[in-house]
């Protein structure tokens, strides 16, 4: 069994300081930082942040979701990742690796979103705002729910239910009625049986529940529950899961964030649960699964998931899948970054901590 996301070191900052001057070894930009002037100011389209201390109230329930809404998106490319940086550093020191990085930072994918985040409005509000500039759509990971990733190299998360309903507003906020594609909470439902006491389990329903709704609010945001992959829970047992989790008012579930399984794993598994769940519509990452898994397994299951070597980055992004119930095969982890310092694997898997980038095994997904 593996997991999904152990990325902990994404901001929407512009980048200064030490990540301009990035080494082999990488670095990890400054937490939440949006290189605006702080303070509750509206200058992002009028919008305004969830207030401080504001009630909580029970969000509508959304209307229904048709259809594949990605469908014609141009996709952001952020300019300010770990691999754009380095690719910048690269191309005059060293023009033929900056080749191969290349590949990586002209891609869209995902920012991810979470308690490094100084201030969630402002962070997702700026990357709206470069996205809609260039006529792209962003798309996000919300990475924070309380006990997340069960205390492995991804812990963390918010302490406890009205401070995660507070973020998730305010990541709303931010989107407002633009448009953006947000997958929610990797890890969340595929640990969800291995760490998490019954009244645990109880809250993180109700809190996916609720952020299903709240970010549907946005009426051209595109909401995706995440679904483990095809190699960690049965089919049948993630319906049920994303049942309860709310997916009735999402657009769908997303699969392999994170991982190494094939797309065409992926496709059979997404299918089965669709089946299962009223016909929903579903993403895969495709980040990291050009070579697929590691075969045969590991007897350490950790090194299945955990920076396995001889990985190779899959098929680029695309919202024409040639699936009816597949919206979008998306690199929804980033390639080049660390899922951890594996400290339970041999050598070969273990790296820097998580998001950090590792340029060495990024030019191995590369090339």
């Amino acid at each position: 069994m593996s997991r999904a996301s152990t990325i902990q070191s994404r901001i929407f900052a512009v980048a200064t300081c030490a990540c301009l001057a990035l080494t082999a070894a990488g670095c990890v930009k400054k937490s939440g930082d949006d290189g605006s002037s702080s303070g509750a100011k509206t200058e992002f389209g009028g919008k305004k942040p969830f207030p401080d201390g504001a009630p909580i109230t029970d969000p509508p329930v959304p209307t229904t979701a048709p259809g594949n809404p990605l469908v014609g998106a141009k996709l952001f490319v952020d300019p300010e990742s770990l691999a754009m940086l380095r690719y910048n550093v690269l191309k005059t020191q060293d023009p033929a690796k900056a080749a191969i990085i290349q590949k990586i930072a002209f891609v869209p994918q995902s920012i991810w979103m979470g308690n490094w985040n100084s201030n969630i409005f402002r962070s997702v509000a700026h990357l709206i705002e470069r996205a809609k500039a260039e006529g792209s759509v962003a798309s996000f990971i919300a990475y924070n729910v309380p006990y997340r990733d069960c205390g492995q190299y991804s812990s963390g998360g918010l302490s406890g239910k009205e401070a995660y309903q507070h973020w998730i507003r305010n990541v709303q906020a931010g989107i407002g009625a633009d448009p953006a594609l947000v997958v929610l909470e990797p890890d969340a439902l595929g640990h969800f049986q291995e760490c998490l006491s019954e009244e645990q389990k109880a809250e993180r329903m109700a809190l996916l529940n609720d952020a299903v709704r709240v970010l549907r609010q946005g009426p051209k945001t595109a909401v995706y529950l995440d679904a483990g992959h095809a190699r960690w829970v049965p089919a049948e047992e993630m319906a049920e899961r994303l049942k309860l989790a709310g997916v009735e008012y999402a657009n769908g579930f997303s699969l392999n964030v994170s991982n190494y399984v094939t797309t065409e794993e992926n496709l059979a598994y997404g299918k089965k649960i669709s089946a299962l769940i009223g016909g929903k519509h579903f993403i895969i990452d495709t980040s990291r699964n050009g070579a697929g898994p590691v075969e045969p397994p590991s007897t350490n299951p950790e090194e299945g998931w955990c920076n396995p070597p001889g990985r190779k980055i899959g098929a680029l992004p695309t919202t024409d899948t040639g699936e009816p119930l597949c919206d979008g095969f998306l690199w929804l982890k980033r390639p080049g970054e660390s899922d951890g310092e594996c400290k339970n694997s041999s050598p070969a898997h273990q790296g820097p901590k998580a998001g950090v980038w590792w340029e060495e095994r990024a030019i191995e997904l590369a090339q």
